[in-house]
């Protein structure tokens, strides 16, 4: 099953998030709406493989509505602690950058949620590779309670100081609930934006 938008076809979707309970419960229940309305969309679940924080909540929404759960997890971190055994495929890699590289591979979409350094990590390269042309698959933040303002605000001070191109914020799209998140997804078109270089800073 999956969808098809133009000439992408969505079967699975990326969800990087918090590994923490330390998280707010709101969040956690947001979390496990979205993990449902995945399932029911018919979509697989990628993540990282975490059974705790807001990555535990997206699987087990995700497992409740019948769905399928892909977790890729480094060997260091894959402890009964951490790791979500009942993942319907549990991927274990040498490394983080591994980790990353399947996760890409295995998904066709990306949605983020609240975390900390590991999640904006994650975000980061994913927005990096769509800036620089090598895949075209849509990124959406679930902005939970205002979770993300501060770095809207920071990416509009960037596109300000002329360190980021204004229409390179068209990479991703931000949402505030679960149902926006997958209405995004729906209805994504992916967008036209200028290079990262000026053609002058390229010419020989």
């Amino acid at each position: 099953m999956g969808w098809s938008i133009g000439i992408l076809v969505i079967k699975s979707v990326c969800v990087f998030a918090a590994s923490s309970d330390a998280a707010k419960a709101t969040w956690g229940d947001a979390s496990t709406r979205l993990g449902q309305q995945i399932a029911e969309a018919g979509l697989e679940l990628v993540y990282g493989a975490g059974k705790v924080g807001l990555m535990g909540c997206v699987a087990e929404g995700v497992h409740a509505r019948g769905g399928t759960v892909i977790g890729v997890i480094p060997e260091r971190l894959n402890v009964p602690a951490l790791t979500y055994l009942s993942c319907d495929e549990l991927i274990v890699t040498q490394t983080m950058s591994e980790r990353k590289a399947l996760m890409t591979e295995r998904s066709q979409a990306f949605v983020i949620l609240p975390g900390g350094f590991g999640t904006l990590e994650e975000l980061f390269e994913v927005l990096v590779l769509k800036q620089l042309g090598y895949h075209d698959k849509p990124i959406v933040f679930l902005n939970l309670d205002g979770a993300f303002d501060s770095l809207m605000a920071c990416f509009a001070d960037m596109v300000d100081t002329d360190r980021v191109k204004e229409d390179q914020c068209d990479l991703f799209t931000v949402a505030t609930t679960p149902e926006a998140v997958m209405e995004a997804l729906t209805q994504y078109q992916a967008p036209i934006v200028s290079g990262k270089w000026t053609e002058a800073e390229t010419s020989p």
